[in-house]
């Protein structure tokens, strides 16, 4: 008798502490309904804050200062200090931190699963938005695998079988249709036929996406150009290329009224496009198109939605220099400053000057050197200097050894602090599913 009260003692034991788990978890940590994160290149103070002056003046904000926590992120991959986008983004979709070149690989050659695949696998919906080609190492790395990131037929032939995605926006229609139709694929076969016969809802234009019922029945498709998405200075009004907030906005409206919840992964890949041929105005006009995107996000799927900011890898360098009034913004900001500098300069890329070339210093005819915070108006320009000179000259600009950093709003962001390691943030969102 006495045993048997105490076992059934036990057993009252285990189901108050069984309910109990259930309450804290479903009631005191709540998992976040919907789970956004936005990856871009040179995410870094440098290029936030040539942004912020760009958009408005040192005294403007953008919207990802109002997100309560940020850390920094090291992003070294596992065979260089520096990596390339394959490996960033690898690391960020599945918290190994893999070789350059590899896509979604361990250093052994390994597959690795995507927070993609863990979501889906989770019975949340999920989607991809960039502004770059679809086959782009970014957005592959969270539903494909590669030993090489320049194999991109073989990466859209992946896309079409991994069946892991419910919402697809992107650039890139060229990977998936043959020569015969204008396309790159030399296998013959058109994969955006393809799609169809596989139940795909497939959109080419910003009226067709805005047209498209939110419920979904299947899996919806939309590539909009055959490469990289226009800039968005580019983009007018009236055009059928939609902006990366319109994408960005239809995406969660569809995904939000999955009932598990939803996982979004949003590519501003047009920033690197930008910083690979040294166009400054383009990469703080695009960061600027990040930023509204985010605001968007916030406007759309609300402050209890987890949603992470995170700067991939860093190319070219940007640096804005010289002494700009606290109010100049837009193009006030670029070309020559008063003192005949270079408002924009850049490590590396196509518009290197030849290394037996200097700039001169300033015209000082005997007086004393002039102090740092006010250059001299007499300073000459090297004479034939492109405007954005970077320091080496290459074909186009290559990475930088730069932390990233991380920014983040809503349920499980309070985790970002300090300096981090980059497959962190694949811990993190896995936390929220």
């Amino acid at each position: 008798m006495k045993i048997r009260n105490q076992l059934l003692a036990l057993v009252c034991l285990l189901v108050f502490i069984g309910f109990g788990v259930l309450f804290y978890t479903s009631w005191v940590v709540q998992k976040p309904f919907g789970i956004i994160l936005f990856v871009t290149d040179g995410l870094s103070t440098n290029s936030l804050t040539a942004a912020r002056l760009y958009q408005g003046g040192a005294d403007s904000r953008l919207t990802v200062e109002s997100f309560p926590h940020l850390a920094l992120l090291r992003n070294n991959s596992n065979d260089y200090a520096v990596p390339d986008a394959a490996s960033a983004a690898s690391a960020l979709a599945t918290g190994v931190k893999g070789n350059n070149r590899a896509i979604a690989m361990d250093p052994g050659g390994k597959p690795l699963p995507s927070i993609l695949q863990l979501a889906h696998d989770a019975g949340r919906a999920t989607g991809i938005i960039t502004t770059g080609n679809l086959t782009d190492a970014t957005p592959a790395a969270f539903y494909a695998h590669a030993t090489d990131l320049r194999d991109t037929q073989a990466i859209a032939l992946q896309f079409l079988q991994s069946g892991i995605l419910d919402v697809t926006l992107a650039g890139g229609l060229n990977d998936f249709t043959p020569e015969s139709k204008s396309g790159q694929r030399k296998d013959g076969r058109d994969l955006w036929l393809e799609l169809r016969s596989k139940d795909y809802d497939r959109v080419r234009s910003k009226a067709d996406l805005e047209n498209t019922p939110a419920f979904l029945s299947k899996p919806l498709i939309g590539l909009f150009a055959n490469g990289n998405l226009a800039f968005s200075s580019q983009v007018e009004s009236g055009s059928q290329q939609p902006s990366l907030s319109d994408m960005v906005r239809r995406a969660i409206q569809f995904l939000q009224l999955h009932p598990k919840g939803y996982l979004l992964v949003v590519d501003a890949a047009l920033v690197s496009r930008a910083a690979e041929q040294n166009n400054g105005e383009r990469v703080l006009s695009e960061t600027a198109d990040f930023d509204r995107a985010v605001k968007t996000a916030l406007d759309y799927a609300g402050e209890k939605t987890l949603i992470l900011c995170v700067g991939k890898n860093d190319v070219g360098g940007l640096s804005l220099n010289g002494y700009p009034l606290k109010g100049d913004h837009g193009v006030a900001l670029l070309g020559t400053n008063a003192a005949g500098y270079p408002a924009i300069t850049w490590s590396t890329g196509p518009n290197g000057l030849r290394t037996s070339e200097s700039t001169p210093a300033p015209a000082t005819s005997g007086a004393a050197p002039v102090a740092a915070a006010a250059p001299s108006p007499a300073a000459t320009p090297l004479p034939n200097a492109p405007k954005e000179p970077s320091a080496f000259g290459a074909p186009q600009a290559i990475s930088t050894a730069r932390d990233m950093i991380i920014i983040g709003s809503g349920p499980g962001s309070e985790l970002l602090n300090g300096f981090m390691e980059n497959t962190e943030v694949f811990q993190i969102l896995q936390k929220g599913l």
